[in-house]
């Protein structure tokens, strides 16, 4: 796999895993809950989807050779970025569902 194809299945596994919690009622996608899911869980989910995004994007970095030095900054802007990309999914699940 080249780099930029490494790059990209990385920015679309993020947008598609920062939008995983907003889209369904089921807990990682997979687990269902009873009582269903509140902004709390969401928010848990989104952050531990983070970490497995990102030890993706480590494993896929880590198998194209040596693994550049990350600072804080790295990390401020990756989850500002997650972030960013759990917009649609927010939007969807409490502004334009709730609409009616």
């Amino acid at each position: 796999m080249s780099q930029t194809a490494s790059i990209w299945l990385v920015i679309v596994l993020a947008f598609c895993a920062a939008n995983l919690p907003f889209v369904t009622q089921r807990l990682f996608g997979v687990v269902p809950l009873k009582d269903g899911k509140n902004l709390g869980v969401r928010l848990g989910e989104l952050v531990v989807m983070y970490f497995v995004v990102g030890a993706i994007g480590l494993l896929l970095e880590q198998h194209r050779g040596q693994i550049a030095p990350q600072a804080w900054e790295f990390y401020a802007v990756t989850g500002t970025l997650f972030l960013t990309f759990a917009f649609p999914g927010f939007v969807y699940r409490y502004l334009y569902r709730n609409r009616n």
